[in-house]
């Protein structure tokens, strides 16, 4: 592990230690070292059980209920107040996340409620709480969240640039940091790589002609280089600054010479597709991902080998690419015996 990894693990480790209680404690512990996921998991689990503890606290104390949510402690909680959680608690919390304002991350803060997209992982960090104390720790005979539905999400398919597009965004890369910013763009263009994914690279990872890639939950997975990437790799080594001290390995450096920061990632991203005509606000460095996904099914790379280049747990997390740009169903349109028949003309044209 890298010390630029370790201490992130640390930072995050300090937070929660500080606010949770021990049965808190040790279902983070569970899922960081018996589970391995990584600290941002972590964390994560952290913030939504912290909210909903707090939530419960306020529920069942009439003297908490004009306190805000932000300033309650949930160091006493214990057994006794889990025992007493029923889906109907969990339905009103489900309610209170949709209509009221949620302090939680500055990017969720609305007076209209959160999204159902993060309410159903908010809900799934519930969920695997109360399986971890029913049938890990054997602690709660009965689980709230036996029966309980998960909220309705709105299915959108994923955006991603053309091939035309994803050329000119190539084309239009320029600047003091041109090299670096090219192969950045060339691989997650071709890898697909998540930017967690691109800005832990080290210069050690580089193995000939593929990349070793630390994926979500401390997986470990090989990205194998096309010519593209291997030349971008080898024109951007050829000019990165060599420095000394914690980030001296790292592949991609910012101007202070330090690991390039996931802001300066997103920020060079924007940059570049604005200078080559593309609406910044539509695309990101997660649509360039996804644009590496379509992009090789397209081009008749097998689904199941796309999987392991995204590092995607599950399939059908994959499937959703082969429905974006899917010529069976082109043909199928065209087959309608319908398809040829030719709009009228109006006597007045």
């Amino acid at each position: 592990m890298t010390l630029y990894r370790f201490c992130n693990q640390i930072n995050m480790a300090t937070d929660y230690q500080l606010e949770s209680p021990q049965i808190l404690l040790d279902f983070l512990s569970y899922h960081e070292t018996i589970k391995a996921h990584s600290s941002k998991t972590v964390d994560e689990y952290f913030l939504d059980l912290r909210n909903f503890f707090r939530y419960l606290k306020r529920m069942r104390n009439p003297n908490l209920r004009n306190v805000p949510l932000e300033e309650i402690s949930i160091l006493d909680v214990d057994l006794s107040l889990l025992r007493t959680v029923s889906l109907t608690d969990i339905y009103g919390y489900m309610t209170y996340l949709s209509r009221d304002r949620v302090v939680h991350h500055n990017s969720e803060n609305s007076d209209k409620g959160i999204s159902a997209a993060s309410r159903a992982r908010k809900l799934a960090t519930i969920r695997s709480f109360f399986n971890y104390l029913c049938n890990k720790r054997h602690l709660l005979e009965d689980n709230p969240c036996k029966d309980i539905d998960a909220p309705k999400l709105k299915k959108t398919l994923p955006r991603y640039l053309t091939l035309h597009e994803s050329i000119d965004l190539l084309n239009a890369v320029d600047g003091s940091n041109r090299e670096r910013d090219y192969c950045i763009l060339t691989l997650f263009l071709n890898c697909g790589l998540r930017i967690s994914e691109l800005i832990g690279l080290n210069r050690s990872d580089i193995h000939d002609d593929a990349l070793r890639i630390l994926g979500k939950g401390n997986k470990v997975r090989i990205v194998y280089l096309n010519q593209a990437c291997q030349d971008a790799l080898q024109q951007y080594l050829e000019v990165r600054r060599p420095i000394t001290g914690k980030d001296q390995d790292a592949l991609f450096l910012s101007g202070q010479n330090q690991r390039i920061s996931r802001s300066a990632v997103h920020a060079l991203v924007k940059k570049h597709l604005s200078h080559a005509g593309l609406d910044s606000s539509q695309y990101s460095s997660h649509k360039l991902r996804h644009t590496a996904a379509t992009l090789m099914l397209q081009n008749g790379v097998d689904v199941k080998a796309v999987q392991e280049v995204l590092g995607h747990e599950h399939l059908n997390t994959t499937e959703i690419y082969t429905h974006i740009d899917n010529d069976s169903l082109r043909v199928a349109a065209k087959a309608n015996p319908l398809s040829k028949i030719k709009v009228k003309q109006s006597k007045d044209s």
